[in-house]
């Protein structure tokens, strides 16, 4: 009979760090022991390192609950991730890998030699096509994230995307039930739906969030991010039927309005994925919403989500079917931010139905060449014990002083060489450090680029794309704005027109919601190209000023 194993659940966010201890046994599902959540504190507004910061916190909140290191399995936030949905026609297994790398190169808006990406073959089709779901993250994204957890000594086993552990926490809890069950994870970053619907799966992340609010509060107040995230946390609720009904407070009254505000955006971003889901993916719209996240907890969110989309709101219970220990205490508080924990751990049962690993290539190569060590080892053995036995035989040949002479001669050399591979070693060393350290450096300054091209990327319509993105910049200076220019097709752009608003004019207000892009964003040009086409140019105002690397 196995043994039960003790496992490790890190869900990393970008405003808090989730840590849990499971139990896992064969055959049935996981037991939390443990956990604890520590709180980054990372300003988007300051510089700041938020791999060391992560570390620190996670190091932390172990020491402080005594959660001991662990086989570890842990998440990346569903925006550093790129799922997409394809349809393959019939294809013999042994060409199916091949013809998914090649979906995965055409859709993936990146070199693929600078993702990590998996893929899993989902139900759901009435004929011989065979629907596949790929999921791809920058490899700088996840190494960073991987490193931060390596240096609280901890190695991950899977790298597993956020909504995709919430996917498989709300299976195991809630079971096949009939109808499709939307999942609304209202995050700090941003925010990631996701449908589960009998052997259906679909997941978006959009870039409204809890970070929208506090950045709106400090707009408006003309205050600094953090001090806008404490009057967040103090009076934020959302106001219903658009008035604040709570006391006579200004202070309230105008955080009430502006939350409302923002929640009403996401609405919008729900609705329009909910007819996306419907008319690209076949599904049909959610019978039911579950919350999740640490911003789904602002008074009246239910309420508000359930009076717009017609249909239940409850909170996501990950432990309607998953055990708790007797000693741990406070899970009712906490239980919107254990989701992606819960459905890390189901990784180790056959419970789990979505496996998706994004592991970086250096951990990999690292794995594979442990498993490689016994083999090395029982070589060396062999080669040493045939050396002895050699030496062993032309020692009986010579007499007792030249037996000595030889073994110092032997002695003396052989410390010679050590020495030498030693100092050879050291130089090795020192240049592999400075490397990692101008490496480090380097995807630091990177990583505010990417996520700033993610955030125009995640603001496209379906059939769009990005043309040229040409930075403003003048000497010595960072730049502040830069020219957009997009395309898209017209019989994919055209559901987006309305009387009030264009699609260009869409794609503008997307921007304008990003973290990043200021509400002086504006649309220069718009055309259409050969009947077919239409051509957008765009002047897009940065919410902060960048220095161009």
């Amino acid at each position: 009979m196995a043994k039960p194993r003790r496992i490790l659940a890190v869900d990393v966010g970008a405003s808090k760090v989730v840590v849990a201890e499971f139990l896992t046994e064969k055959g049935s599902g996981p037991i939390m022991l443990n956990y604890g959540i520590g709180h980054l504190e990372i300003d988007p507004d300051r510089d700041q390192h938020s791999s060391a910061i992560i570390a620190s916190t996670l190091r932390d909140v172990m020491r402080e609950h005594g959660i001991r290191p662990a086989p570890l399995l842990m998440t990346i936030s569903g925006q550093t991730v790129f799922p997409r949905f394809v349809k393959l026609p019939p294809v013999a297994r042994d060409k199916l890998r091949q013809i998914i790398q090649y979906e995965a190169e055409q859709n993936v808006p990146f070199p693929i030699n600078e993702v990590v990406w998996d893929y899993q073959l989902l139900g759901g089709s009435d004929t011989d096509e065979t629907n596949v779901m790929l999921v791809a993250a920058k490899i700088d994204n996840v190494t960073a994230l991987t490193h931060s957890v390596g240096a609280a000594r901890l190695e991950p086993e899977v790298v597993d995307a956020a909504p995709l552990a919430l996917y498989n926490a709300a299976c195991y809890n809630y079971g096949n039930d009939e109808g499709c069950t939307m999942i609304l994870d209202f995050g700090a970053r941003s925010s990631n739906l996701v449908f589960v619907e009998q052997d259906r799966v679909f997941s978006r992340s959009v870039p409204v969030s809890g970070n929208t609010i506090t950045l709106e509060i400090a707009k408006q107040f003309d205050i600094p991010f953090a001090e806008a995230e404490v009057l967040k946390k103090e009076h934020a609720r959302v106001g219903l039927g658009g008035v604040y009904e709570g006391p006579d407070d200004e202070t309230a009254a105008r955080i009430s309005k502006i939350v409302r505000n923002v929640v009403t955006r996401l609405h919008a971003e729900v609705n329009r994925s909910i007819n996306f889901y419907r008319s690209q993916q076949g599904g049909n719209p959610p019978d039911r919403v579950l919350l999740s996240g640490g911003s789904s907890v602002m008074e009246n969110t239910d309420t508000f989500f359930e009076e717009k989309l017609g249909v239940p709101v409850e909170y996501l219970n990950p432990f309607t079917s998953v055990n708790v220990g007797p000693n741990v205490q406070g899970v009712e508080e906490d239980i919107h931010l254990l989701g992606e924990v819960v459905g890390l751990a189901l990784r180790n049962t056959p419970f789990c139905r979505m496996k998706i690993n994004l592991m970086p290539p250096d951990l990999v190569a690292l794995k594979t060449f442990r498993g490689r060590l016994p083999y090395f080892a029982g070589s060396v053995l062999v080669v040493l014990g045939a050396l002895i036995a050699l030496w062993c035989l032309e020692s009986r040949t010579i007499d007792l002083r030249q037996k000595q002479l030889s073994e110092i001669s032997e002695r003396v050399k052989s410390t010679e060489d050590t020495a030498n591979k030693l100092h050879a070693v050291r130089n090795q060393n020192a240049a592999v450090s400075a490397k990692v350290n101008d490496l480090t450096n380097l995807i630091e300054s990177k990583t505010l680029w990417l996520e700033m091209v993610t955030s125009v990327h995640d603001s496209l319509l379906p059939g769009m794309w990005v043309t040229r993105i040409t930075p403003k910049l003048s000497q010595a200076k960072p730049f502040a704005s830069f020219e957009l220019k997009a395309s898209g097709f017209e019989d994919s752009l055209k559901a987006y027109d309305s009387a009030d608003q264009t699609t260009a004019e869409v794609f503008r207000d997307r921007l304008r919601a990003s973290l990043f892009f200021s509400d002086e964003t504006k649309l220069k040009t718009q055309r259409m190209q050969n009947g077919w086409l239409r051509e957008f140019t765009l002047n897009v105002h940065l919410e902060k000023p960048m220095t161009a690397r």
